[in-house]
């Protein structure tokens, strides 16, 4: 083969990888994306009721419908591939969730287990393909690894920053402050000559946990130090990002590789024993942040996940008959009481459909009134609102249990009054 042909074999192979160019488009998607699917996913399985094992279910189908998709194109497609992306943030997000809130693992346990799972994942693929860039995803075992390992990011990513939050007790706003940290050592560490696959993976994990973190930040309400925006808001508004980023790069082909290639000249160069040397930089980073960890969990305001365990607990949570009405205008408890007991009702009559579409007056009502009634006293508002998450939770469990939901709607209404 002569050199003009190899390199117009070469320029082909570069033309049809199936993945974008990373680029500072590629990152602002990724983060962006993150926050959408993680706010789809609790819209399906809180707000309409599915449950979460059935809204597993239905996003693992439509991930293998638009995979499906995607593997067919025999190049990057802007919208298919973020939509893959997109539907992989949840996927990966709701089977962690499966195994924390359904199987009772612990988080610091799926964080091991997915850790563990992505070693692998790395290895066949390096095994076989004896490389794990991104930019050589031309050929479909290649491309097969790559979704695998995306998968994987993302449930590891959820369940390391559940864990995280879990462990320091930090609010929506500071808990962005870690990934937003570690980012930028990485960015950092590649700039001083750390291998650049390395260096990608560990930030793509990262973007999970800084987009959750994010949407999180923004959605929640000033009392909570949140910015007040809602959910809903901050998904119409990241979704409005995402397709204006992609009709963007669709027009102007900027994220495609062989024209990234063209028009940016690489500024780092790496060798050898420098990567080497900036491995031990990554690992002092690492252990800077376990130490960081290892201090937040220890100061009092990390205890605030054992706090709203507290609060679920009968000595703080199980108020004496009709004491809601003594920190709460009395028509606000007796409209909740109302919804508690027709679900109730319907759960006693085996109507379980009834009693989701029911449970979902009693959250939607609570939530209209939350900004009112915790001003009043947030003590009984922390304590009612976990008597009242407990209900949504056994209603809305993936295999109810009537005693179980009986037993949470009773002791809400016995503090209802």
């Amino acid at each position: 083969m002569s050199e003009t042909t190899r390199s117009e074999a070469a320029a082909v192979h570069v033309l049809l990888s199936k993945v974008p160019a990373v680029t500072v488009w590629f990152w602002i998607i990724k983060i962006l994306c993150t926050t959408v699917g993680e706010s789809v996913a609790d819209w399906i399985n809180v707000t309409l009721g599915v449950g979460l094992s059935l809204t597993a279910v239905i996003f693992t189908l439509v991930l293998a419908a638009v995979l499906g998709w995607q593997l067919r194109l025999d190049r990057y497609v802007p919208f298919v591939y973020w939509l893959s992306v997109v539907v992989l943030s949840v996927t990966g997000t709701l089977y962690t969730d499966i195994l924390t809130d359904n199987r009772g693992v612990p988080l610091a346990l799926s964080t091991g287990i997915f850790t563990a799972v992505l070693v692998i994942v790395f290895g066949m693929w390096f095994a076989r393909e004896q490389t794990l860039s991104i930019h050589s995803i031309v050929t479909l075992p290649r491309e097969l690894f790559y979704w695998l390992a995306v998968l994987v990011t993302f449930a590891l990513g959820t369940a390391a920053g559940d864990w995280t939050l879990e462990l320091t007790g930090w609010g929506p706003g500071t808990s962005v402050l870690l990934p937003v940290g570690l980012i930028i050592a990485i960015v950092i560490g590649r700039r001083l000559g750390a291998n650049a696959v390395l260096s990608f993976w560990l930030a793509y994990i990262l973007t999970r946990p800084l987009g959750a973190n994010l949407g999180d930040w923004l959605a929640s309400p000033a009392t909570d130090h949140g910015l007040g925006v809602g959910t809903a808001a901050t998904s119409v508004i990241f979704l409005a990002a995402i397709l204006a980023s992609v009709v963007y790069l669709t027009r102007t082909h900027r994220d495609v590789i062989a024209a990234a290639e063209r028009t940016h000249t690489p500024t780092v160069t790496t060798r050898p024993d420098r990567e080497r040397v900036m491995i031990g930089y990554y690992v002092a980073v690492a252990v800077a942040t376990g130490a960081l960890l290892v201090w937040a969990a220890a100061q009092p305001h990390a205890t605030v996940t054992s706090e709203d365990d507290a609060t679920a607990a009968p000595e703080v949570t199980s108020l004496s008959s009709g004491e809601a009405t003594t920190h709460f205008p009395q028509v606000e408890v007796a409209k909740f009481r109302t919804i508690a007991q027709d679900t109730l009702l319907k759960v006693q009559a085996g109507d379980q459909a009834g009693a989701k579409a029911q449970i979902k007056d009693l959250e939607t009502a609570w939530d209209d009134d939350e900004a009112t009634l915790r001003s009043l006293d947030k003590n009984a508002w922390n304590a009612l609102d976990e008597q009242i998450d407990s209900a949504l939770k056994a209603v809305r469990a993936g295999k109810p249990d009537n005693a179980t939901e009986t037993k949470a709607l009773t002791a809400l209404l016995t503090a209802l009054g």
